[in-house]
């Protein structure tokens, strides 16, 4: 289970900034409980969140900085070797300052049969990894597994600090073998060590990123594999059909060739009666969009790991936005505890007007754009916002910061030929 991303220079995030999963005292009952305690308290974590803002804000830039860290634990040992220092590294690009600078990432994560608190990241230079960390957190005290700094320009030598006996792997091996662009899980990962394994298995099996029309073809290629997937088909099958039917009222099932893959849906026809309709052809481009999106949907909510969803509102009708948010505040829905991160211009999912607000206050998350070009990411709890506050309206206001600066006409009045005038 996710709990908090902390990111610095990456894109547009200039400056350090956290997203934290953690309920607050604004949560109205969609957080779920944790073993963790605070100060006596129990801790919560929310099982969704959406990210609000204008465009070129710098949404889809967060997204793109959970999904690097991915990335990099999966790929650092084997791809970075390909090529001298870490390739794919984007700092912010509007201050040249920033190319000399690292960039951070960090997860707290909930982990184990009987989980656990970690806390891992790592930061970049383009040459190397500059420092990288994991701590463990069993019965609430901080245990450093390893504390990694760059070596000196003299000698070329990593430090690596092992404190106690939390992590019991092969330290001197691995170390030997740790290049300076690759990290050190990922290389513990690729030797089988028992104890970093688990934390590699989280970044290898969640953070699956959804975006709008790019991937649409490999994610109905998946739904397609959960439908003629020979363990479990009919389960995926019966959901899937429910959950198209929300969507296209008149389906009545759906038909699978196992050889090709192909698939058809059937409809109830006028005057009673089934007619089959090609799923490629004959499909509205709305439908293609759904059932796109059931692949990684079931299979997130089935694993219980994190899904990421950018600008769900190009995806999805508002309607079936909501919906989706549901799915995952639902305990009988996602009883493993899945999660979803999206983004979105939306502001019906913000309540009152069109929606019932699927989300709780703490849920929501903020980016602006400085005048600096710098993306600035705050919570919407910021405000304060009171329990029976219309957020939709208090949002398209302006109350709580990420909508254009525009005022109405500006765009026309932009694109007006000179020297003419409006006429009545």
């Amino acid at each position: 289970m996710l709990l908090r991303f902390r990111v610095a220079n990456h894109r547009s995030i200039r400056d350090e900034h956290e997203l934290s999963l953690i309920g607050t005292e604004f949560n109205e009952g969609t957080a779920r409980e944790t073993p963790l305690t605070f100060k006596g308290r129990r801790v919560t974590a929310l099982p969704a969140l959406g990210v609000f803002g204008a465009n070129a804000s710098g949404k889809s830039n967060l997204l793109s900085a959970i999904r690097f860290m991915r990335d990099a634990v999966r790929d650092s040992f084997a791809d970075w070797a390909k090529t001298p220092g870490v390739v794919p590294r984007e700092p912010f690009r509007l201050d040249p300052a920033c190319r000399e600078e690292t960039t951070l990432y960090e997860v707290d994560l909930l982990l184990g049969r009987d989980p656990v608190r970690y806390t891992y990241g790592f930061e970049l230079s383009d040459g190397r990894v500059e420092a990288e960390w994991l701590h463990a957190y069993p019965h609430g005290k901080r245990n450093v597994w390893f504390d990694r700094e760059a070596g000196r320009a003299d000698d070329g030598e990593d430090e690596f600090v092992f404190k106690g006996t939390g992590f019991k792997g092969r330290r001197d091996d691995l170390v030997g073998l740790t290049r300076p662009n690759a990290l050190f899980l990922s290389v513990a990962a690729a030797l089988n060590d028992p104890q970093l394994s688990l934390m590699h298995r989280w970044f290898m099996d969640n953070l699956w990123l959804v975006t709008p029309g790019t991937d649409i073809a490999a994610r109905s290629e998946w739904t397609q594999r959960l439908l003629v997937d020979a363990q479990g088909s009919a389960d995926h099958r019966d959901r899937i059909v429910r959950l198209l039917a929300v969507a296209d009222l008149g389906l009545t099932g759906i038909d699978v060739d196992r050889d090709t893959g192909r698939v058809g849906f059937r409809h109830r026809a006028t005057g009673g009666g089934e007619v089959s309709m090609d799923f490629l052809t004959e499909e509205s481009l709305g439908t293609h969009a759904w059932f796109a999106f059931l692949g990684p949907l079931l299979s997130v909510l089935d694993s219980g790991a994190v899904l990421l969803v950018d600008e769900l509102d190009s995806s999805l009708h508002p309607t079936l936005a909501s919906e989706v948010v549901r799915l995952f505040q639902d305990r009988e829905s996602n009883p493993r505890g899945a999660q979803v991160i999206f983004t979105t211009h939306d502001a019906t999912l913000l309540g009152n007007a069109v929606l019932d607000r699927p989300l709780d206050r703490d849920q929501v998350w903020i980016t602006t754009k400085k005048q600096s070009g710098e993306t600035e990411l705050y919570a919407l709890t910021d405000a304060k916002p009171r329990k029976e506050e219309n957020l939709e309206r208090g949002y398209l206001r302006g109350r709580y910061g990420g909508i254009p600066r525009i005022t109405a006409g500006e765009i026309s009045r932009e694109l007006s030929w000179p020297g003419t005038k409006a006429t009545a």
